[in-house]
Parts: structure tokens; sequence; C-alpha cells
């Protein structure tokens, strides 16, 4: 199953993707759930039901396809090569900081550089989705609760990242990164971490990495976080980016406005963006 939040007509929506389009969760299944973060937390999404004609889809806008998860939790220094680029050790434990739903996108809408900084990097991603909530969840347990995968972009502001310690400042800048262009559930993607990232700056290869060189799996990372928090249904957590970011280039190479950008990925399919300026 591939599930999607879209707007259309000025109202969000969410529904299901097939080969002829997006079928809409019903009106009286969107009365019960407004939103695909309601149907997941009441369970409902196995059985949603759906309009039997399909919308086009370049009649909808995508949004992320969770626009309101209750918290986006993302990992850094999680592959190897990238580990090596950054010239740092690998972490005992995983590398986490957290982004801002306002700051994430959907497949096809307009990331946006600020005016102040010439530092906007891609960063391509293998996301998460928890389907199941759940505390302290061991490694073994983790897909009982996991809903799907998707493609993420954690478009960061390096010089912001750079200003102190902390990550936050360059990586939740209103409209600078994206999710999507669907969720695909584990029942159609069984090994995620058998699939392969590449990362397409204006049509040329900037990043490749199979997923299995997670430094950190899957399994991990779940019962890492949810020893910390509880993690709930339409959480998001991006495992990670591979080597090949702008900033560890020579000379760099960042994301400008006219660029476009994508994430793709085996199995799941491709996010693209392409870029402009913030007004």
């Amino acid at each position: 199953m591939r599930l999607v939040s879209f707007e259309t007509e000025g109202r969000h929506s969410y529904g299901i993707v097939t080969a002829d389009g997006i079928h809409e969760a019903t009106a009286a299944t969107r009365a019960r759930h407004p939103d695909l973060r309601a149907a997941l937390t009441a369970g409902a999404v196995a059985t949603l039901e759906t309009e039997a004609a399909a919308l086009p889809m370049a009649a909808v806008t995508l949004l992320s396809p969770v626009p309101n998860p209750d918290k986006i939790i993302c990992i850094g220094l999680n592959y190897a090569n990238h580990i090596r680029e950054t010239g740092r050790e690998k972490p005992k434990y995983p590398s986490i900081f957290t982004r801002y739903p306002s700051s994430v996108l959907g497949h096809g809408v307009s990331l946006r550089k600020p005016g102040f900084s010439d530092e906007f990097d891609y960063e391509g991603e293998l996301a998460v989705i928890i389907g199941k909530a759940g505390r302290n969840i061991p490694a073994a347990e983790a897909g009982e609760h996991i809903l799907g995968y998707s493609c993420f972009n954690d478009g960061t502001i390096r010089d912001f990242q750079r200003h102190t310690s902390q990550f936050w400042a360059g990586k939740s800048f209103d409209d600078s990164g994206s999710m999507g262009p669907w969720i695909v559930t584990k029942d159609e993607l069984p090994h995620p971490e058998a699939q392969h990232l590449r990362t397409i700056l204006n049509g040329a290869e900037v990043q490749t990495t199979p997923i299995s060189d997670l430094a950190f799996s899957i399994g991990e990372i779940v019962e890492y976080v949810s020893k910390v928090t509880r993690l709930l249904p339409g959480d998001v957590i991006a495992t990670g980016t591979p080597g090949g970011v702008g900033r560890f280039r020579t000379p760099p190479l960042y994301m400008f406005a006219g660029d476009r950008i994508e994430v793709e990925i085996t199995g799941i399919g491709t996010l693209s963006n392409p870029v402009t300026d913030a007004a």
C-alpha cells in the first residue's frame, strides 16, 4: 500500500496511490479520522475505505505523507562513508536531533533557500514511519511498530548548523526539507536495508549508497529512541545520510534557486523538489 497526504481544492486530505491515481479516503472515513495521523492512531489504515474513482496525481499538491507528526527525529552520522568525510569516529550511541513539521514539505513542492545563506545543503535519507505506539521497544521487535518507509531530504542550512554544537538551527528552517512522495507500507517493503539510496542534483548523482551500510540499524535506532520517548503513530525517524553531502565536497556544492534535488530509494520511488528563493 502507498499512502499519501495531499491538498486539493483548498482542503487537505489523504488516501491510497494505485496505478490509476489517488483513491481518496471517503468523506465518512475523513469525518472519523480527519488526517492520516488520526487514521494511524485509530488503527484504521489497514481497512481504509476509499473512493472508487481516482484523482490524477497532477490534480493535487502532495504534502509530506504525515504533515502533522507528533515528532520528527533525525539521526546524524549514521553511514560509514559520511562519518569518514566528516573526520569523526563512529558514535557510541545514535546522534539525535529534531526537526519541526513546518520544515518538511511534500514531493514536487519548492524548497526555499533563505536569502541570508548560500550554504543550503542536501541530505538524502530513508525515513521510517511509526504505525504502532511503543516505549522501550527491543530492536528485534521494531518491525511490529513500523508502518512503512519513505524518502526524506534533510535539507540543511550549514552555516546555521555550525553556529553552535546543536544542529537544530540549521535543520529546522521552514520549507527546507521534504518527505515523500508516499509511504510504502512494510508489507510491500519487508527488507528496507536491502534497498539502495541515490541523491541527484540537477541530473548528476551526488550520493549513492546501499542502505545496508547504516552504522546503526533501523531496529537499533527504534530501540534507542524509544528508550527516550514514547513513539506514536505517525512519528517520523530520518535514519541519516550517506557520504557525498555538499559541505564536504571540494569545492562545496550547495543548492540554489533553479536547482532540482531528487532522493531515490529502490522499492519506494523518487522524491523530487525544485529549489526557489524564500520570499
